[in-house]
């Protein structure tokens, strides 16, 4: 049994789901957060458990061949980035590993057909949205920047090498605004203060900008001051929101929002579609590699004039609308109502008239259009990490779809439903792997599934 507090000399051979390294010490399996695979280094035992222990890295022996100087000073405190210290092709090379294994293990796949992970060139300055949370340090001073691991204790940033370059400025200016105006800042312990949060949303191709501003009450302090400040540093601002979110929650923004300058929203464009994007409403956070992601999903969809489509989880209709083009009809599902207003607004504004949009849980909209005798020659889904609801599935296997493009920003839970489809005749073609997540271990990943016999139906779930 290995001993809490005691150092130990291990060998990182693999690396965990959240970027942490695996080594094995006295046959135990070891955690450490901050190795890297072919690490060997020196680890003190903070926890152990039957089967496995956690350490804490003290020294690094022989750093591995896959390790790299990161970027940013803060690399290995904040909780942004996990493996922002391993050279990035490996990065690649893990992700592709971590789909091919749950493809196996839970999807039930001998040999998946997994191609190589989509990586970027430039793998900096990718995110087009950033979420700041503001806080007190011990001399009472506004503190921005990101949320340490595993803790909702700060680290200070002035620069993020993996947001858009703009929050550098937006962070500057409402530290300025906070310092000069004496701004009541949240205090999430006590629940007493004001300011909560910043968000900032970008378009990449319009280079629109939305500031918002998440406070606990209705008011907010020198509110025509802070405006000024931020219209007169950023030419490029389009909208300046104010956000209530007066509960006790992690739950960063809440319902009500009020528009303190502008129209509410910004724009953006995929493949000369423009898009609509209002303060709730999703929209993916790497523009250059959505744009490869998306054009893969069509790709596989290869949709011809007489195809009904649908699209669940569909957020703001993005990828909707671009399957529109080629399909007979498309039927959108979203759960959140407002980025189904934006989904039916940026039909409009593209002159698409080949599509409907459901405001509703997936779970419920889409049996209620079946049951209307509303069926799917190809469906794509896209849902959130838990994956897709038994429902869906089972209203997915009814509607006996040729073709199923699932993309997936979990490929745990992708397995789980591809293995669940496997059962009632969809077989997995081919997976795309994309890096829409430089220096973490997220993944994204677009699966094509196609029916075994297109002519027979498939059993009820």
């Amino acid at each position: 049994m290995l001993k809490i507090g005691k150092v130990y000399e291990i060998d990182i051979s693999d690396m965990g789901h959240t970027g942490e390294g695996i080594g094995r010490v006295e046959g135990i399996t070891v955690f450490v957060d901050g190795a890297l695979r072919g690490d060997k280094i020196k680890g003190k035992i903070i926890k152990c458990k039957k089967n496995y222990a956690v350490a804490d890295l003290v020294d690094i022996v022989n750093a591995s061949v896959e390790r790299v100087e990161p970027i940013c000073p803060v690399a290995n405190i904040c909780g942004g980035c996990q493996i922002m210290q391993l050279d990035y092709k490996k990065q690649l090379e893990i992700k592709k590993n971590t789909v091919i294994q749950n493809l196996k293990r839970i999807g039930k796949i001998e040999n998946p057909n997994v191609l190589d992970t989509i990586g970027m060139k430039e793998p900096y300055y990718y995110r087009n949205k950033a979420q700041i949370p503001v806080a007190k340090d011990e001399n009472n001073k506004p503190v921005l920047g990101f949320y340490k691991k595993n803790t909702h204790d700060i680290v200070p940033i002035d620069t993020c090498y993996v947001q858009d370059k703009i929050n550098d400025d937006v962070i500057e200016i409402i530290k300025s605004y906070i310092n000069k105006y004496s701004v009541s800042i949240y205090d999430e312990k006590t629940h007493k203060g004001n300011l909560r949060q910043v968000i900032t949303k970008t378009g990449y191709n319009t280079n629109q900008i939305m500031v918002i501003l998440v406070t606990v009450k209705e008011e907010l302090s020198n509110k025509k001051e802070i405006i000024k400040m931020l219209i007169d540093r950023l030419p490029n601002i389009r909208t300046i929101v104010q956000n209530i979110n007066p509960d006790k929650t992690n739950v960063i923004m809440g319902k009500k929002n009020n528009v303190l300058y502008g129209e509410g929203i910004i724009e953006d464009t995929i493949n000369n579609l423009v898009f609509e994007i209002s303060p709730h409403s999703f929209y993916q956070v790497n523009p250059i590699q959505t744009k490869i992601l998306y054009d893969k999903a069509v790709e596989m969809a290869d949709i011809s004039k007489d195809d009904i489509v649908f699209d669940i989880y569909c957020g703001i209709g993005t990828i909707s609308l671009l399957l529109a083009k080629n399909a007979k009809h498309v039927y959108g599902i979203e759960i959140v109502e407002q980025a189904i207003e934006n989904a039916k607004i940026n039909a409009q504004k593209n002159k698409i008239n080949n599509t409907s949009f459901y405001s509703g849980e997936a779970e419920k909209v889409l049996p209620k259009l079946y049951e209307e005798g509303i069926k799917a020659d190809i469906i794509v889904v896209d849902p959130p990490r838990k994956g897709c609801e038994e429902i869906v599935l089972k209203t997915i296997v009814n509607m006996n779809p040729k073709k199923i493009v699932y993309i997936s920003c979990n490929p745990s839970t992708l397995a789980r439903d591809v293995e669940i489809l496997s059962r009632y005749g969809y077989v997995m073609k081919i997976a795309q792997p994309v890096d829409m997540f430089p220096h973490t271990m997220h993944v994204e990943t677009v699966v094509l599934l196609s029916h075994v016999n297109p002519q027979a139906s498939s059993p009820s779930l």
